[in-house]
């Protein structure tokens, strides 16, 4: 074989190795390229979850603290109404107390005389109680309650009419 043929095959082997060279290296740029495209999509795919995230995270913490508050108002209405609860059981303690040494003074003072006005008190509280089981069982019902009829007494020193 002639030495330029040779030649001529070696740099022809020679050019379709720089060529396919060339295509490799350009079909890798095109493929990093496509790697780099699909990287940055994932990033702005991972950057809206992240935000989505944050802000479900910040929902949740409200919604937390929200209930945490209305749960501690909750104890603090409680923690009043029971105050108010004992002071008006502490209130009606020293009422009966009270009530139960002025009877006994009104006894020492008038004997007799608690038990007339016990018993009277009782049949003037009877009515009322039977008014405020009947509001309780028609409570939409309208309540006609009649007035009880005051008497006029006129006295022998000629002053005015008094109502009994």
């Amino acid at each position: 074989m002639e030495p330029w043929l040779i030649a001529v095959i070696v740099i022809a082997v020679v050019v379709l190795l720089v060529l396919a060279a060339l295509a490799l290296s350009r079909r890798g740029k095109a493929a990093k390229a496509r790697k780099a495209e699909q990287a940055r999509e994932a990033l702005r795919d991972a950057q809206l979850r992240q935000a989505r995230a944050d802000k479900e995270q910040a929902l949740a913490d409200e919604q937390l603290a929200r209930t945490r508050r209305e749960r501690a108002e909750a104890d603090e209405r409680l923690v009043l109404a029971e105050q108010e609860a004992q002071g008006r059981a502490t209130q009606a303690a020293a009422d009966r107390t009270a009530a139960t040494q002025l009877r006994a003074k009104a006894e020492k003072l008038a004997p007799g005389l608690a038990q007339r006005d016990a018993g009277r008190l009782e049949a003037e509280q009877r009515p009322n109680a039977v008014q405020q089981s009947n509001a309780v069982q028609q409570p939409n019902a309208v309540q006609h309650v009649e007035q009880e009829t005051q008497t006029i007494h006129t006295t022998p020193s000629g002053g005015g009419a008094t109502r009994a």
